[in-house]
């Protein structure tokens, strides 16, 4: 057996793999909305055909007519952060709500580009886990705890982005 052969031949196989996920990574880019000026789709409509224009996102509406705070409330999560020392009070001190603003959570929230994004990072993050388990060797076990690290936080990355994505989704869809 040729030693030498076969490790390259791995090695090779190693890079096609690499460029493959170089390749998906990169048509995966998310955009920080923090700082920025909103984009044109954000502060103007959108015309799905001429002549007719689609309403602009009334978060708050949608919020009531989800009955969202209603849901959570009987859940039992808004106790379950009062006991935890989440108040209103602590969002007040934390300033929790201006770092919201400054970081375009509110206006991603009414972006309709934001569900596409959310999704294809849920995608890629999904992709990602078994694909480096299967680029990482396991010679070591330091790579086996590499990849278990790795897949779990895009699993659960994955997930989250994903239900994200149809909750941004639920509230901006006019009824």
């Amino acid at each position: 057996m040729d030693f030498g052969k076969i490790e390259r031949k791995r090695e090779r196989e190693r890079n096609n793999y690499k460029m493959a996920a170089k390749s998906i990574c990169s048509s995966l880019t998310v955009h920080s909305m923090a700082n920025k000026k909103p984009s044109p789709s954000v502060t103007r409509t959108i015309t799905a055909k001429k002549g007719t224009a689609t309403p602009p996102v009334k978060l708050l509406t949608r919020v009531e007519q989800l009955k969202l705070l209603t849901k959570a409330e009987k859940a039992g999560l808004l106790s379950l952060a009062e006991k935890s020392g989440f108040s209103l009070s602590t969002i007040e001190r934390l300033g929790l709500l201006t770092k919201a603003e400054e970081f375009g959570v509110l206006s991603a929230a009414t972006n309709p580009e934001t569900p596409g994004t959310l999704f294809n990072l849920s995608l890629g993050l999904l992709l990602l886990g078994p694909v480096f388990v299967y680029l990482v060797p396991e010679d070591y076990s330091w790579e086996v705890v590499v990849q278990l690290v790795v897949a779990l936080v895009s699993v659960l990355g994955g997930s989250a982005a994903f239900a994200a994505s149809g909750f941004v989704s639920n509230l901006q869809r006019s009824d």
